[in-house]
């Protein structure tokens, strides 16, 4: 049985809001900042309530209505509900989608903050009743790239010289990054090996490589999910210093931390 699908979804911070099972309506992509609302409902009247809101809430420019009616079902009092869902909150998330699928309702996207992040899973669980199944996964962007910064603060991931092996303020280091990795939740991270120029090319990138897997095994037995690391090496390929001295081959043997794409 079909169920009422509707979706919106901001340009620039695209954010999408569905409604049921039905696939999103294709069209032209919203403007920078405007909503974007597709899917399928009974009736007219819905129809103009949903839009109403969305309008109240965004403004009327910034919608774009792409909702079409057909004959579809829906949980008691279901409108109701979606009205309560359509807050001013939902102009925080970027990068996100609502989807009210019957009484499933999704809610993923990029916050600012922990706490707007808590926020808006409370309101949405206080919205709905306890016939309604929530999945939240809305995380904290602000900068996810700035949490491994700054927990690595430009130090060097040490290793004894010319191995694989972390020394103990290697080890030291990486404890650190485990806490800032554990804020991150399921993001998905690059660790990338660098070496200096000293030896052979090849050589160096092995090396390179072999480190990388060694802070990934290292992070992955301290509780970080291996599925969401990945290692690669450079060898001697990308150095931010210059090679001719010794504190820049020491500053181009690192370990980096990127957020992958």
């Amino acid at each position: 049985m079909n169920m009422r699908h509707i979706a919106i979804r901001l340009a620039a911070l695209p954010f999408l809001f569905c409604c049921a099972a039905t696939v999103l309506a294709q069209g032209a992509a919203p403007q920078p900042g405007q909503v974007l609302i597709s899917g399928t409902v009974a009736d007219e009247a819905t129809k103009a309530s949903v839009l109403a809101r969305l309008r109240e809430v965004y403004g009327a420019d910034m919608v774009v209505d792409q909702i079409s009616v057909g004959q579809v079902s829906t949980p008691a009092n279901w409108n109701g509900y979606v009205q309560k869902l359509i807050t001013p909150d939902l102009k925080t998330v970027s990068k996100g989608q609502l989807k009210i699928d019957g009484s499933n309702v999704s809610i993923k996207g990029e916050v600012a903050s922990e706490a707007q992040r808590q926020k808006i899973a409370a309101n949405v669980a206080a919205s709905l009743n306890s016939t309604y199944t929530v999945n939240n996964t809305l995380r904290v962007s602000a900068a996810d790239q700035s949490v491994l910064d700054s927990a690595l603060a430009n130090r060097i991931v040490e290793f004894e010289s010319g191995k694989a092996t972390l020394t103990p303020k290697g080890r030291a280091i990486l404890d650190e990054m485990v806490a800032a990795l554990l804020k991150l939740k399921d993001r998905k991270v690059d660790i990338i090996g660098h070496t200096d120029n000293q030896g052979l090319r090849a050589s160096n990138q092995g090396l390179s490589q072999a480190r990388a897997e060694a802070v990934k095994a290292y992070l992955a037995a301290h509780g970080i999910n291996s599925d969401l690391l990945s290692a690669s090496g450079q060898g001697q390929d990308r150095p931010i210093a210059s090679n001719d001295s010794a504190d820049g081959r020491a500053r181009n043997r690192r370990i980096e931390f990127r957020m992958a794409q």
